[in-house]
């Protein structure tokens, strides 16, 4: 009886959140992949596989363009904006950063970057005039974070920089690096920035590009192969946060794979270890819930938490999916392999 009563309850809790999803559409289909998404004029636009770029009206999903962003095959797995132009990066070497405007979509290749380590895996603006760019780690296993700063067009290594205990570089742990999963495993906060780590070691490296100073912190979360670690990370202002990763070999294993911290990043606790959906790509805060709501997607589901990521609720078994972005408090948009979607919320 007891066992009964239990799942009722969940039954009922479930299907409360269910009733709340007024749709889940799919507005763009396409041979691309797409790890990257943002949101400008009413429309979604991504980045992807074969130099594609475009935009999907989210409105009138029939008013749609795709460009090509070179004649080359690229594939992209960044995207950022500032007002006048969005910015993507192709990963491996040679990287080229793509400066593509918002008026008439014409692009240029404002920077090469020939490192042979060269692998770009996320790109977000800090503000209007900051771009920065996460790249995996050079041969001697030095972090590279690049700052944009656009109005000058110029291009600095924060690592070159002093860092408070006064060494020139950040350096990353042997196996240490960044997954390109969704374009977000860099949250910002005013002049704050936070990097997550994974592979054999998985860290916070939180920056301060005003100062120029950084700190590395340790975390709980699972580790050990290069498969491992923080994939995502989301922030509410400058003290909460929320990380989400996992094993992508192993995507039913679900054993610290979620963590939060509520003091910038210094100390993170496991959340929900065995009771989770399995590895997870992307987490994004919902706007304004002051980060008590939010959503998750991985390649086998998308998850929703109601309590500041303690607890999680599969919400859609929808597969493919790499990437979730929120338009406003009631529409989020997916994308993936071959598709974007958007699911309404009422």
């Amino acid at each position: 009886m007891k066992k009964a009563s239990i799942f009722i309850l969940l039954f009922l809790c479930f299907s409360a959140f269910s009733q709340k999803i007024e749709s889940f559409t799919t507005i763009l289909n396409d041979k691309i992949s797409i790890r990257a998404l943002e949101i400008y004029d009413n429309k979604v636009w991504y980045s992807g596989t074969d130099s594609k770029f475009g935009f999907v009206d989210l409105k009138n999903p029939e008013n749609q363009k795709q460009i090509k962003l070179s004649e080359k095959k690229l594939q992209f797995r960044t995207l950022a904006q500032d007002k006048k132009a969005f910015y993507a990066i192709n990963i491996e070497s040679p990287a080229e950063f793509f400066r593509i405007d918002k008026k008439d979509l014409s692009v240029i290749n404002i920077y090469t970057d020939t490192l042979k380590t060269a692998f770009y895996d996320s790109f977000v603006y800090a503000n209007e005039e900051m771009g920065l760019a996460l790249s995996d780690p050079d041969k001697d296993h030095h972090m590279r974070l690049e700052m944009l700063l656009m109005s000058a067009r110029q291009i600095y290594d924060f690592n070159e920089t002093k860092t408070k205990d006064k060494n020139k570089f950040i350096k990353f742990n042997e196996g240490e690096a960044a997954f390109a999963a969704s374009n977000t495993n860099i949250a910002t906060y005013k002049t704050k920035f936070w990097v997550a780590t994974g592979g054999k070691v998985s860290r916070i490296i939180k920056g301060d590009f005003g100062s120029l100073e950084s700190d590395v912190y340790n975390t709980p979360f699972i580790q050990g192969e290069s498969s491992q670690g923080i994939y995502s990370i989301d922030f509410y202002e400058d003290k909460f946060g929320i990380a989400v990763g996992g094993d992508y070999t192993k995507p039913e294993a679900n054993v610290n794979n979620i963590a939060t911290t509520n003091d910038g990043g210094k100390t993170w606790q496991v959340r929900a270890s065995g009771k989770n959906a399995g590895y997870t790509t992307c987490v994004k805060i919902k706007p304004g819930s002051k980060g008590k709501e939010m959503i998750s997607v991985g390649d086998k589901h998308i998850s929703y938490s109601s309590d500041f990521g303690k607890t999680w609720t599969k919400i859609s078994d929808e597969k493919n999916l790499y990437v979730c972005k929120w338009v406003d408090q009631h529409t989020v948009v997916f994308a993936g392999k071959d598709r974007i979607v958007k699911m309404k919320i009422k």
